[in-house]
């Protein structure tokens, strides 16, 4: 399979929407090696702003610049990105819907030799909370590209959480993506799998192993995780004979509970896949990592087989 770093195509992708739109500007808390915003600040230093580590500062500053008609791109790993400036995005970016755009790096358990600190696990529940607020996790390079794209061109504010390391390609190219809208990315009848970021290639490879059992799984990639399609994400359960949740993301808050409360009233199992009600922690490779804490193929088969009895 195709891999690539999803930090390195949102630079990439950022530079070419910097030569399209003289609008775009790019704010970044120093982090930028990183976040791979280096590669805007090269091509137009007059529109990079480097804040420091200034979270809560550099926020106020792109609703400011967005109010004056830019397209403001804020950047910072997604455990500082949506927790330290929280009053400053709810306040001057989402009452007003200010059109900045909020990058999360690293997130999840990516950044697996820093530990808890920089692990941003609980990125998705900050920000379903807070109202107008739009969240993107991409699967994949090939999704990421055209989620900063879209991102881009919609108005108001929006959050996309992009992993460090590289992952392999699981969407194609010819796919049109859509703000709010699931996609499935493998067919199945028995059990429907609603995932999000690299947690969708791990539900691919517990269907190719089940599937030499006789278990059929429904793979759905979600990766607008608010607004949800509602009426989507019932059509993809119907007919099925249980469903299970995947992502990488503390259980509280995040997809689990986003298909729970779609489905509330339904007479059908669920199962969930994700980090318990706790913190990440430093380890020697991101897969250690994900084995840990139960975010494998193997997790998602033994939750199929649980919702199928």
């Amino acid at each position: 399979m195709n891999m690539q770093n999803c930090r390195a195509v949102y630079g990439e992708t950022l530079v070419e929407l910097g030569r399209e739109n003289e609008r775009i500007v790019v704010l970044e808390a120093d982090l930028g090696k990183t976040t791979m915003t280096k590669l805007f600040e090269k091509e137009f230093p007059g529109r990079f702003f480097e804040m420091g580590i200034g979270e809560q500062n550099m926020v106020s500053v792109a609703a400011g610049l967005a109010l004056c008609g830019k397209i403001a791109f804020v950047n910072s790993f997604a455990v500082f990105a949506a927790g330290r400036p929280y009053d400053q995005i709810r306040v001057s970016v989402c009452i007003g819907k200010v059109n900045v755009k909020i990058i999360g790096s690293s997130c999840g358990l990516s950044d697996f030799g820093d530990g808890a600190t920089h692990q941003g696990i609980e990125d998705i529940a900050i920000m379903r909370a807070i109202p107008n607020m739009t969240i993107l996790s991409p699967a994949d390079g090939i999704e990421t590209k055209k989620i900063v794209r879209a991102a881009a061109d919609y108005q108001g504010p929006v959050y996309i959480r992009i992993i460090r390391n590289d992952v392999p390609d699981v969407t194609e190219e010819s796919q049109e993506f859509k703000i709010g809208r699931p996609s499935v990315i493998r067919e199945g009848t028995d059990v429907t799998v609603f995932a999000h970021g690299y947690m969708v290639y791990k539900a691919l490879k517990a269907a190719e192993t089940l599937e030499k059992q006789g278990i059929s799984l429904r793979i759905v990639n979600v990766s607008t995780l608010k607004p949800i399609d509602e009426e989507a994400i019932k059509e993809l359960a119907d007919g099925v004979r249980g469903i299970v949740t995947v992502e990488e993301h503390t259980i509280i808050g995040g997809l689990a509970n986003a298909v729970a409360f779609v489905l509330r009233g339904w007479a059908i199992p669920i199962e969930t896949v994700a980090i318990q009600d706790c913190f990440g922690q430093s380890a020697l490779s991101y897969e250690e990592l994900l084995e840990h804490y139960g975010l494998t193929d193997k997790a998602i088969i033994k939750a199929a087989k649980r919702v199928l009895g």
